[in-house]
C-alpha cells in the first residue's frame, strides 16, 4: 500500500508563492494518477490539479487560472505543486491523493471520490 506525506505549507502573503511536496512510501506511485485537493472547514473537498502516470496530461480546477503547476517524479516518489500569485481564497488544507489511471488519463479534479489514497495534508494560509 502507498502512504503519502505532504509538506511545504505555511503562512504566505497575498501574491506570494509556495511549493508543496508529497512524498510516497510503501509502494510505487507509478501506477497511480496523482492529485492535489484542498479542504476548507465546512466546505466540500475541492480539486486543485491531477497528473497522469507519465506526466503527459494535467488537469486543473477552474479557479487555478494558470497560477499553479503540478508535477511528479515517479522515481523519487514525489508529487509537487508550485503555487504562484496566491490569494486569500487559496487558504486551505492541501492534500495529496492517488487514484486509478484510466488508460492514459485520470479522473479529474472534480472527482475526489475516486481517489483512494490520501495524505494528512499541509496547511496553507494566505493573508
Amino acid at each position: 500500500d502507498v502512504q503519502l506525506v505532504e509538506s511545504g505549507g505555511g503562512p504566505v502573503q497575498v501574491g506570494g508563492s509556495l511549493r508543496l511536496s508529497c512524498v510516497a512510501s510503501g509502494d510505487t506511485i507509478g501506477r497511480y494518477c496523482m492529485g492535489w485537493f484542498r479542504q476548507i472547514p465546512d466546505k466540500e473537498r475541492e480539486g486543485v490539479a491531477v497528473i497522469n502516470r507519465n506526466s503527459q496530461r494535467t488537469l486543473y480546477g477552474e479557479f487555478v487560472g494558470g497560477r499553479f503547476t503540478i508535477s511528479r517524479d515517479t522515481l523519487k516518489r514525489t508529487l509537487t505543486l508550485q503555487m504562484n500569485d496566491l490569494k486569500p481564497d487559496d487558504t486551505a488544507m492541501y492534500l495529496c491523493a492517488a487514484g486509478p489511471a484510466i488508460g492514459s488519463t485520470c479522473y479529474g479534479p472534480s472527482h475526489p471520490e475516486y481517489h483512494s489514497k490520501w495524505g494528512q495534508g499541509t496547511q496553507v494560509t494566505v493573508s
